[in-house]
């Protein structure tokens, strides 16, 4: 499995501090889930975990190394990113995406192998794009599209994957399609998933492990069932509430009262 943690990390974006001094260690196999207020540094957290932004002080390790002396192309062939608003040319196909997760193992010009065809129809069966493979993404509707760029990432044959906001701009219908989806990537093709999620609800349902941020730092993580309590909602997203149990699944499930005076 890959192992994914960071030592002593600070991040900053524009300048300006967001993340202090974390250490921060990824369960193998699970589903982590970073929750906290808008502007927290969640998404920020979530970028420099791949790659995309290089921390102010502190590391992170990628089985042991310093992610920051692996190559891009190394990298990627580790751990696949979905940002949160990904772009490609509006005519490209579903398969003609999913080859592109295959770009980190080919050479400048090498051509696709019969293992490559196997891996990217793999990942369209996996996330039931098969159907639809030859599909433009301007004509899929948010919830394929989202599972369209999820079979790319797939495709890209990493352990590990990271999402941002997967659900964004999703129906509900379609918000729990995907999350169900990565649920079933995460137990029969055995990825580690890390994922930012606005919808605390969602977030105590789908996680294995909660890391909630607040003024820099974790304020606390571990299994939802010891992090989602009322106090954390209160501390870190200034609300009053009531936690129960979901009735369908016994996860912890929040009802807001109010937001704190």
């Amino acid at each position: 499995m890959t192992k994914l943690t960071a030592e002593k990390l600070s991040l900053s974006y524009n300048s300006i501090s967001v993340i202090n001094n974390i250490d921060l260690h990824i369960p193998e196999g699970k589903i982590s889930i970073i929750i906290g207020s808008n502007g927290c540094g969640k998404s920020t957290i979530l970028r420099s975990l791949a790659r995309l932004l290089k921390p102010t002080a502190g590391s992170i390790y990628i089985n042991g190394k310093d992610i920051h002396r692996h190559s891009s192309k190394e990298v990627a062939k580790q751990l696949a990113i979905l940002p949160q608003s990904p772009e490609a040319p509006e005519d490209l196909t579903v398969k003609e995406l999913c080859y592109y997760g295959r770009h980190p193992h080919k050479g400048l010009l090498s051509r696709y192998s019969a293992e490559d065809h196997e891996i990217v129809d793999e990942a369209l069966r996996a996330t039931k794009m098969d159907y639809l493979g030859d599909r433009t993404l301007d004509a899929l509707s948010g919830g394929q599209r989202q599972r369209a760029w999820i079979a790319m990432a797939l495709a890209q044959g990493t352990e590990l994957l990271l999402l941002d906001e997967p659900t964004t701009y999703l129906d509900l219908a379609h918000q729990i399609e995907v999350l169900e989806l990565l649920c079933s990537l995460n137990s029969k093709h055995n990825r580690t998933i890390v994922m930012v999620l606005h919808d605390l609800n969602q977030a105590a349902r789908y996680a294995d492990y909660l890391i909630s941020i607040s003024n820099g730092q974790i304020y606390r993580e571990g299994p939802p069932d010891e992090v989602f309590t009322e106090k954390m909602i209160e501390d870190v997203f200034g609300l009053s509430s009531i936690i129960i149990q979901n009735p369908v699944d016994q996860s912890p499930l929040c009802i807001p009262i109010g937001v704190k005076k």
